[in-house]
């Protein structure tokens, strides 16, 4: 797997997936499992890696000039 996360998006999809985590503990009833949805931002950050970047060729990783 190359990384295609780059650091800025990286630290956003950090945070946003810690922001909806946090609905798991905020809400209550069954409106609280949506906040599981965090999960997935929080380990396309921590991994670099982005399934759904691959189909369109995005990467948001800083190039080598060489």
């Amino acid at each position: 797997m190359t990384p295609n996360v780059g650091g800025m998006d990286r630290t956003l999809r950090i945070v946003a997936g810690l922001a909806l985590l946090s609905l798991f503990f905020l809400l209550e009833g069954n409106a609280r499992y949506w906040g599981l949805i965090g999960i997935v931002p929080i380990l396309t950050g921590t991994f670099r890696w982005c399934p759904a970047y691959l189909p369109f060729g995005i990467s948001t990783c800083s190039t080598k000039k060489g």
